[in-house]
């Protein structure tokens, strides 16, 4: 349903959300945390700064912070600053007779308004990994290049 960048997109910003404010992790660093392949998180990653959600600082001793405090930053944001959510407007038969929509592209529509206002109320702190959860739930990112078990295998 959703974009391979979005997915994406999400993954780097819910990562940087769990760092330190004083770290700024490299984008090779949130490659191999999150499996992104790094030429791709470096354009999602433009992406979300050209958004004004994550800044980012070239050179050495450079990395990527969230721009926003992620308590205030929706996971709404997030998507529409890579693949925005797109609304059905009129009908995309092109039909004369179909001046509103036809009761299948309503349905639709409505499905993407209630994506749209759960991901607007839901923030990227939510979201963010916490130190405090217990073994067993999913602690994305929870597998890296050299340790590829699956978020629900008990460690």
């Amino acid at each position: 349903m959703f974009s391979q960048t979005t997915e994406y997109a999400l993954r780097a910003v819910i990562h940087l959300a769990g760092q330190e404010a004083a770290q700024a992790p490299t984008t090779a660093q949130i490659s191999s945390a999150t499996l992104i392949p790094s030429n791709y998180l470096a354009k999602v990653l433009r992406s979300l700064s050209r958004a004004g959600l994550v800044h980012s600082q070239r050179g050495p001793g450079g990395g990527h912070k969230l721009a926003r405090d992620p308590a205030k930053m929706t996971v709404l944001q997030v998507v529409n600053a890579v693949d925005p959510l797109t609304r059905i407007q009129t009908c995309p038969l092109g039909f004369e007779h179909h001046r509103e929509l036809c009761p299948l592209h309503r349905r639709l529509d409505s499905a993407i308004a209630m994506v749209e206002e759960a991901f607007a109320k839901t923030s990227v702190a939510e979201l963010a990994p916490r130190p405090t959860r217990k073994k067993g739930f999913c602690q994305f990112p929870c597998v890296s290049a050299s340790d590829l078990a699956p978020c629900n295998v008990l460690r």
